[in-house]
């Protein structure tokens, strides 16, 4: 897997047009490598393909521009002090199964926390990883003839967490939201970003191992 770590602070839609470049290629080029961008975003919210908005309560009102994106899920914010991760998997020569793909992502950012001490989990019927009843990471995931895109956010500073008052974060009412650094990690962005790397690579390759022709 391809790892591209963008510095800065990228546009939404210029991170989304990387992610199309690179999921053209593969579908253009199956035997490509996977990538994974890892990256922090200016701040947006974004919401999925779903005919209910009502998780950004009042849009005209938000303090940052609404992104709609071909994703699963409700509204999500990304932007500084956060994490965000975009994998683009050829689920085609692994194993086609949305449900253990995105396991996969939630067990691999729980290793990550584990390798900086913060018991993090995964929680039956919601997607994402939590620390308690706090949700540290969202997911959502969207694919095109098995080729991933989208995927990750997890927080990692306070600075992350208060425009998530703005909305209803994932739309799960009464959803407390939290951050490495107060679940008491004390590694940088950049030292998650590398725990987050190594363990995707190896979680994928257990999960959904590449099949060999």
């Amino acid at each position: 897997m391809n790892i591209r770590r963008l510095p800065g602070l990228t546009p939404y839609r210029a991170a989304l047009a990387m992610q199309e470049e690179r999921q053209s290629r593969l579908l253009q080029d199956p035997a490509e490598d996977d990538t994974l961008f890892l990256l922090e975003h200016e701040p947006v919210y974004t919401i999925g393909s779903t005919p209910d908005r009502s998780s950004l309560h009042a849009p005209g009102l938000l303090p940052f521009p609404v992104a709609a994106i071909r994703r699963g899920g409700q509204a999500t914010y990304h932007g500084p002090g956060q994490l965000v991760g975009y994998p683009i998997v050829n689920l085609d020569r692994r194993r086609r199964d949305l449900h253990v793909y995105v396991s996969a992502l939630e067990r691999a950012l729980i290793a990550a926390c584990d390798d900086w001490n913060v018991a993090a989990r995964q929680r039956e019927g919601l997607t994402g990883v939590w620390v308690g009843e706090r949700k540290l990471a969202s997911i959502g995931v969207g694919v095109r003839q098995w080729i991933t895109m989208h995927g990750f956010a997890i927080n990692i500073e306070p600075e992350s967490l208060p425009p998530f008052g703005h909305i209803t974060p994932c739309g799960i009412d009464g959803v407390v939201m939290t951050c490495l650094r107060h679940e008491g990690a004390s590694c940088s962005l950049a030292d998650f970003a590398e725990s987050v790397a190594c363990n995707l690579q190896r979680v994928l390759d257990e999960s959904l191992p590449v099949v060999r022709s």
